[in-house]
């Protein structure tokens, strides 16, 4: 006698989903009458496990070889930001510290930067060279508190800045290229001329001086 379908798991013309099946013997009167199969879309299944918490702990990445290989055949050639960095770094603290913003990214070498504010925070926003000369860029944005919850503390934030602005200026052949704050996850991230990047909580990054990155930075 042939086994009886129940029924069909998957409708012809339908994607495939992503499943965990099962199937088992049905026995009867000690003998076989069929088998029973199910399927499970996990993609519905309701999650129980804990969000993913980034590691806090220093990461270093390598980038580029080809970079890499040509790193002492290149110079640093000053960009509008370098000419400008204190106004622009004062203009960037200010709206950490006093606006906001709770993320950024600083291009140093392309003179521009990303902000993350917590009012719009699935929007950037992008700084060229011309807004971060205007001080009054800082009245585009509201007056909000500093976050309660911010790893990063207000008074570090100038520090952090410092220390980066000292790490653009290290070397004509090994600088910094790129930097990013964030104050509620507390982290910092540098890269390279190099195209090495670096992962690091803030007061890690603020214990290490000069001497150290002009070692690890290649």
């Amino acid at each position: 006698m042939g086994i009886p379908v129940i029924r069909r798991l998957y409708q012809p013309g339908h994607a495939l989903a992503i499943t965990n099946r099962a199937a088992g013997c049905c026995i009867g009167a000690g003998a076989r009458l069929g088998f029973l199969g199910a399927g499970f879309d996990l993609r519905k299944l309701p999650v129980t496990s804990a969000l993913y918490k980034e590691p806090e702990n220093w990461r270093q990445i390598k980038g580029d070889p080809a970079i890499r290989s040509s790193l002492f055949r290149q110079v640093r050639i000053e960009s509008p930001i370098d000419q400008n960095i204190q106004s622009a770094l004062s203009i960037l603290e200010e709206l950490l510290t006093e606006r906001g913003i709770f993320q950024c990214q600083i291009h140093f070498s392309s003179s521009q930067v990303t902000i993350w504010t917590t009012d719009d925070p699935l929007r950037y926003r992008i700084l060229d060279q011309e807004v971060l000369r205007d001080p009054d860029i800082c009245l585009v944005y509201p007056s909000r508190p500093y976050p309660v919850d911010a790893v990063i503390p207000h008074t570090e934030i100038t520090r952090i800045l410092d220390g980066m602005r000292a790490l653009r200026m290290i070397d004509t052949n090994i600088y910094l290229r790129m930097a990013s704050i964030n104050i509620f996850n507390g982290m910092v991230s540098l890269t390279f001329s190099c195209d090495g990047s670096h992962y690091m909580r803030y007061d890690e990054f603020l214990t290490k001086g000069i001497p150290f990155w002009s070692g690890i930075a290649a």
